[in-house]
């Protein structure tokens, strides 16, 4: 029996997200698809990946890149099942009571760094340095607020897809992001 080859390429895989077309940029589809793969490899069979990790993931931009909404849909996704399985491990190990105290204890500080002025909740970039709208942030620094405290609906995505125009001498980045990312884990937490 003799071997046959071919010179046509073999047929690719369809892409898992729908592609950008002409100039628009989308997240660059191999470093998606390997951090995905990874994801799915650390929650099947264990490793360092945690819910936090896929939240903070970030990829490169370019043409012909995979449409980023559809991709942040997804990692949101994954970062819910990551959290609920931190969720049910922790549980598991302290009981459900030290879970929701330690809930609890991050939605306090959180309450009690929202608890300052209007317009001064988060530190200012310089007058000639762009940051975080201040009045944009301060809105949904009142919808966590209303969330915490008088238990008002707000969800994990409504955050993680909350954007904010920017202004010469507004709030830090870093530091609302931050604040955000420690509402999530509160969010995901009592879910």
């Amino acid at each position: 029996m003799t071997e046959t080859t071919t010179d046509a390429p073999a047929a690719e895989a369809a892409p898992a997200f729908p592609v950008t077309t002409g100039r628009t940029l989308g997240y660059h589809r191999g470093a998606v698809d390997a951090f995905l793969a990874s994801a799915r490899e650390t929650f099947e069979h264990g490793g360092e990946l945690a819910a936090d990790d896929i939240r903070i993931a970030s990829f490169p931009l370019t043409k012909g890149g995979y449409v980023v909404r559809d991709v942040d849909a997804a990692l949101a996704r994954v970062e819910d099942a990551f959290a609920a399985r931190e969720r049910d491990r922790a549980v598991r190990a302290g009981g459900a009571a030290a879970w929701v105290e330690r809930a609890r204890d991050e939605a306090q500080v959180i309450l009690d760094h929202l608890a300052r002025a209007r317009r001064r909740k988060f530190a200012r970039t310089g007058i000639l340095t762009f940051g975080y709208r201040v009045d944009e942030v301060d809105h949904v620094a009142s919808r966590i607020v209303r969330y915490l405290r008088d238990g008002e609906q707000l969800s994990a995505e409504q955050l993680r897809s909350a954007a904010f125009r920017m202004q010469r001498g507004g709030y830090r980045e870093e530091q609302v992001d931050a604040l955000l990312d420690a509402t999530v884990d509160v969010i995901l937490a009592v879910r």
